[in-house]
């Protein structure tokens, strides 16, 4: 499970206008609930509405460029929001470099093989979103509320986009722990497991990623990556792939088929029969 931060977080959940004040509303409620439903060890959060938290730590905003989530400390990074269209995502969409990316190659992609991927720590899913641009059916999984609620945003939006939306609707986000739900998996399994846990990161320099900075005080870091990485291999029909950064220790377990490795990051692949054959 997530280790946890140790204090009270303060969540307001806000509409910028008056428009979208009934989701915002809507969103306080089923959060309160999906947050109760966490384990102990899980971030323990206050749930408010507007001026209810005028000492929030973090504010989750319903705006007309879509869902944010902001951190209200002094000099915290500004706000969040999952943008498939736009931005980094765009751009990756119209040079990333195609089938022949890292993260395609460790996916087993190939000439007519597109398999069916469970990414089990989807987080903001930016790297589900380019296997399904290369054609992959997804399931996603995202254990945090907060974080599946402004996944579940950025999907929406792109739906609705003529140049992401066949994306997204290869995309299929559902919010739970991720370890339950593969154990008591009924449909077919997927033929790959993808996994990135959260790892514990001592560098304090301002080249950590915004995201980051503001999603571990909520979310802590994945302890449970042996758990996770033993019920991904129980699944998967054909191969695990786990995304480590390229210093950190393979996860507790089976040793890694092979590796392919990057400037910061790496893939372990664990496999387990040839994806040769077509998927399509």
């Amino acid at each position: 499970m997530t280790a946890p931060p140790t204090a009270l977080l303060r969540v307001q959940i806000s509409a910028q206008t008056p428009e979208y004040a009934a989701a915002a509303e809507a969103l306080r409620r089923t959060l309160a609930d999906d947050l109760a439903a966490l384990p102990a060890r899980a971030a323990v959060l206050d749930i408010g509405a507007g001026a209810d938290f005028a000492l929030a730590d973090f504010a989750l905003e319903f705006t007309p460029d879509g869902l944010q989530l902001r951190a209200l400390a002094e000099g915290a990074p500004g706000p969040l929001r999952v943008d498939f269209i736009g931005g980094a995502a765009g751009h990756r969409r119209q040079f990333g470099g195609g089938s022949g990316q890292m993260i395609a190659r460790a996916a087993g992609l190939q000439a007519g093989v597109r398999p069916h991927i469970l990414d089990a720590t989807a987080g903001l899913g930016g790297d589900a979103f380019v296997l399904a641009q290369l054609g992959c059916p997804l399931t996603l999984i995202e254990r945090h509320p907060i974080i599946a609620a402004l996944l579940a945003d950025g999907l929406a939006r792109a739906a609705h986009h003529p140049e992401t939306a066949a994306s997204s609707a290869r995309m299929q986000l559902r919010q739970g722990n991720a370890c339950a739900l593969m154990r008591e998996w009924t449909q077919d399994a997927p033929q790959v497991i993808y996994l990135d846990p959260m790892f514990p990161h001592r560098n304090k320099s301002a080249l950590v990623k915004k995201e980051m900075r503001l999603l571990r005080p909520l979310v802590g870091d994945d302890d449970d990556a042996p758990e996770l990485l033993a019920a991904a291999l129980a699944l998967a029909s054909h191969r695990v792939v786990v995304k480590r950064p390229r210093p950190a220790p393979a996860i507790a377990g089976p040793a890694p088929s092979h590796r392919l490795e990057g400037k910061s990051s790496r893939y372990d692949i664990y496999a387990k029969k040839s994806l040769a054959e077509k998927t399509r």
